[in-house]
């Protein structure tokens, strides 16, 4: 006895087929609407028949370009995901089925099949609506293969009309019908035998179960390996029980021990996730140490006349009511009372940068906290315990910083390299003029000189030539011809 299966209708078996078509209609309309709307949910037939081939067939809606009635705006996206979703996977052959009276090369379901079966292993061509076509033409170099060729060809069926549907034409005289079709065109006439739905499922159900066979070995080693990473998740769990303390301190440490392990990671920049976007964890504060950290040291405010006025000021006030007399060098406690108030300048952009390490620190504990977010609990607490830590260290960190400027502010060392003092400074400056003046000669005249020898106001002349590097003079005149 024939007979169908609903899904959606358990144990109710369906013998009036027409009764299964209003069943369709009836499920179609309680999921999707009365208006011409889509679902993705499948409705499952199952049809128990000796007229059958044991197939499994999953019939797909063709694209829809342009939304009606209660459909979406997106309705070709939805129903191309919704197809995709089947014909994507590798064990399932694709039905390519296209009408005779529209150009193949327009055909949206080859251009699917060839998406996800470039090669063509598992796209089957399907040619309908060939009694429409118009007179004078006809589908034989499609059929023959000729056109677009496919791999496993095509196969042209004659399907009823709706005028037929509606009049109960039934399928045994349907297919007559289109077997008589096919034996009486003069195009088809010749390859008769390899037309209609009869040879359709003949060879879909020969191809399908070489195809299973072709597709089984890879199937079954995937199973395999499957079933070998369930068994050993199995042994890892068989002893398992939920209640037992040492598994949860177990995996709480290992949960904190991860925790660990990825802040480290993030510093150290050898993380399994790398971050595309930003810098964030050590590179940020490799670049707050190298970058940022002498940008706020350039951007300090320095008005030379506004020194130069406290050093004026400085100078007179260590003079206190004695006359201030022009020297050539600054007063010892004038020049450290100077250079000590430039170098307490340095504790602003210091601290500074100790508070935006901290930030990305506390930053790194949150994303580091993320994987913890299954256990709220343990998420919040691991991070406040972490976050005080990291904050306690800040307050011994600032402290060391401004340690070390209150050291360089205690003892000012004139003796460093780097220290430009009156030595260094001569020597700097005749190199300068060196480089810039070479050995040239300044200056050249008579010089008189008084007071020589014994007499008192007794003078002389004498030619002098002053150089970049030398002064010298000469008692007689052909010097002076030379010069």
């Amino acid at each position: 006895t024939e007979y169908a299966e609903f899904l959606h209708c358990k144990g109710r078996k369906f013998t009036d087929f027409d009764e299964v078509r209003q069943e369709i209609e009836v499920e179609t309309d309680r999921i999707t609407g009365m208006n011409k709307g889509i679902s993705s949910i499948p409705i499952n037939l199952r049809i128990y028949s000796p007229h059958v081939l044991s197939l499994t067939l999953i019939d797909l809606p063709g694209i829809t370009k342009v939304p009606v009635g209660d459909q979406p705006p997106d309705i070709e996206q939805q129903i191309r995901d919704m197809i995709m979703q089947f014909i994507s996977r590798e064990n399932c052959l694709i039905l390519a089925v296209t009408p005779a009276n529209t150009d193949l090369a327009n055909s949206d379901a080859l251009k699917l099949a060839k998406e996800v079966d470039p090669q063509g292993l598992r796209t089957i061509g399907v040619i309908t609506k060939l009694d429409l076509m118009d007179e004078g033409t006809d589908a034989r170099e499609i059929l023959e293969n000729k056109l677009l060729p496919l791999r496993r060809g095509y196969i042209g069926v004659v399907n009823r009309s709706q005028k037929d549907i509606d009049g109960k034409k039934d399928i045994k005289a349907a297919l007559l019908a289109e077997r008589k079709f096919f034996l009486s065109h003069p195009a088809y006439r010749h390859m008769a035998d390899r037309m209609g739905t009869p040879y359709l499922q003949k060879v879909l159900n020969q191809q399908l179960t070489n195809h299973i066979r072709d597709t089984l070995p890879a199937f079954r080693s995937k199973l395999q390996s499957q079933l070998l990473s369930i068994e050993h998740e199995v042994e890892v769990y068989k002893n398992f029980r939920p209640e037992d303390p040492t598994r949860k301190t177990k995996a709480l440490l290992q949960m904190v021990q991860q925790f660990s392990v990825d802040f480290e990671k993030r510093i150290e920049g050898s993380g399994d996730q790398v971050d595309t976007l930003e810098l964030s964890g050590g590179a940020k504060i490799n670049r707050i140490f190298h970058e940022r950290f002498p940008f706020e040291l350039v951007k300090m405010e320095f008005n030379e006349k506004e020194l130069r006025r406290e050093i004026s000021y400085a100078i007179k006030n260590i003079h206190g009511i004695r006359q201030v007399l022009p020297c050539l060098f600054t007063p010892d406690m004038a020049f450290e009372a100077i250079v000590k108030k430039q170098i307490v300048k340095l504790k602003g952009p210091c601290l500074k940068s100790v508070d935006l390490v901290m930030q990305e620190l506390i930053n790194t504990v949150k994303k580091c906290t993320k994987k913890l977010a299954t256990y709220p609990r343990l998420c919040e607490e691991t991070e406040r315990i972490v976050a005080s830590y990291i904050r306690e260290r800040e307050e011994k960190t600032k402290d060391q910083v401004l340690l070390l400027i209150d050291i360089q502010v205690s003892y000012i060392n004139t003796n460093h390299e780097d220290f430009i003092g009156f030595a260094n400074a001569q020597q700097r400056s005749s190199q300068v003029n060196k480089s810039a003046v070479g050995n040239q000669v300044i200056r050249k005249g008579w010089l008189t000189i008084n007071n020589i020898g014994i007499m008192k106001g007794g003078s002389k002349e004498y030619w002098f030539v002053l150089t970049a590097e030398s002064l010298s003079w000469y008692k007689d005149d052909e010097v002076r011809n030379k010069e």
